[in-house]
């Protein structure tokens, strides 16, 4: 099977389909903050993401299911339930030295109070650990808001050698998201007019009828976006729900699950899918959080220093490719092949029918040589007896200069 470069643990290329095994939900998985309102809301289908139930479904097949939720999201307003995004504190007298020790870019430099940044934290050997946003709240203070592995641990980990004065912990901070073009306005009408002049990755530190929370004008989605990070989640999650619901309806808004669609349509990466431990960052369109000029050490810097002077094998690239429209989650690392649609060369890790570019798109993991735009492959989809035709594409497929998730339109060269 066509890996593409030599792994410790290979990737599981086998095609074992979607056989709508149920998911147990017990007391050894934690169930977050708002997990009880995602159940009222009827979630439909759930996964796992750090070691946490996380929403994928709401709407029903009368509702047209992910595309019926694209839909709000794309021309409403949604809000979703992302508390799976565990918040790690780094607090004390050495946090931004600590901080810059683990974050390939200079933070020192980047990264002021009530600043949000994404972020990505490598090993030594260069492969990618997390990709989080880091938020500075305080000047001694910066939470990492993560993907699906565990920061915390191996933050511990390393202070026990370098025993730098800092207090490593998860906190009681629980995120939603606001998300969609309707989403200024409504959080204008729960926190004021000033919302509206918070530049990209920027934080606000404020009170809503008396809860204690972080925004950040940032999100999954590539549209206009905020995330709300609660203080005191479990005690205050039911009210900080219940408020933005309401004050949602007159924007239509609807609960949903993130949106995977128009992230992949807005090039955004999704940990654990398109990217891993035995990944590193130019393998995949991450070689722009490599900052060569960075004078402090940082783990993984030697091997970062050595993949960009000797460079990869392969490479992760956008596919536009034909066969029915793909509505649900690719459940396997779909087999990419050469033109021919014999010769195994690379695997599928997202897909979804975009309705942006009306027709399916993907990302993969192809080597080098077939990376260039235009290049023509073809794709093995679980329905389709033989592969369907494919072709390399820009990453981003849409909105290549993220102007919506900014205020703007495609087109347009806005700063921010």
């Amino acid at each position: 099977m066509p890996q593409t470069k030599q792994r410790k643990v290979p990737v599981n290329l086998r095609q074992s389909g979607d056989h709508d095994v149920k998911m147990l939900i017990g007391t050894r998985v934690r169930k977050s903050c708002y997990w009880h309102k995602s159940v009222e809301h009827g979630v439909r289908a759930v996964t796992v993401y750090n070691r946490m139930y996380h929403p994928r479904l709401y709407f029903s097949d009368e509702q047209n299911s992910l595309m019926g939720e694209y839909y709000f999201l794309t021309n409403y307003v949604t809000l979703w339930n992302v508390a799976v995004e565990r918040q790690i504190m780094v607090k004390g007298p050495d946090a931004m030295e600590f901080v810059n020790r683990v974050v390939t870019r200079d933070m020192k430099k980047k990264m002021p109070v009530n600043k949000g940044r994404y972020v990505i934290l490598c090993d030594q050997e260069g492969g990618i650990i997390n990709d989080p946003v880091l938020l500075r709240v305080a000047e001694d203070e910066f939470w990492f808001s993560i993907s699906d592995s565990d920061l915390q641990l191996w933050f511990k980990g390393l202070n026990q050698g370098w025993n730098l004065d800092v207090e490593i912990a998860e906190i009681d901070v629980s995120p939603v998201q606001v998300q969609g073009p309707y989403a200024q306005p409504l959080m204008a009408k729960l926190f004021g007019e000033q919302i509206k002049e918070m530049g990209y990755y920027w934080l606000w530190q404020t009170e809503l009828n008396g809860m204690q929370v972080v925004i950040s004008r940032t999100g999954f989605s590539g549209e206009v976006g905020y995330e709300v990070y609660l203080r005191n989640s479990m005690r205050d999650a039911d009210q900080l729900w219940d408020t933005i619901v309401e004050a949602g309806q007159e924007y239509n808004l609807r609960v949903i699950a993130p949106g995977h669609i128009r992230r992949i349509e807005a090039g955004i990466l999704s940990y654990g899918q398109d990217m891993d431990l035995e990944t590193n960052p130019f393998e995949v369109p991450l070689e722009w959080q490599y900052d060569g000029e960075k004078e402090d050490w940082y783990v993984g810097k030697e091997a970062l220093d050595r993949i960009a002077s000797e460079g990869v094998e392969r490479k992760l690239v956008g596919l536009v490719m034909g066969g029915p429209p793909v509505r649900w989650y690719n459940t396997d690392f779909w087999l990419v092949y050469d033109e021919t649609g014999e010769n195994g060369v690379g695997y599928v890790t997202s897909a979804f029918y975009s309705p942006k570019m009306e027709t399916n798109i993907a990302l993969a993991f192809v080597p080098k040589k077939y990376a260039e735009l235009g290049t023509a492959l073809s794709v093995g989809l679980p329905a389709e007896a033989t592969p369907v035709n494919a072709t390399v594409h820009q990453v981003p497929f849409f909105d290549a200069n993220k102007e919506l998730p900014r205020g703007g339109q495609p087109g347009q060269q806005l700063k921010g």
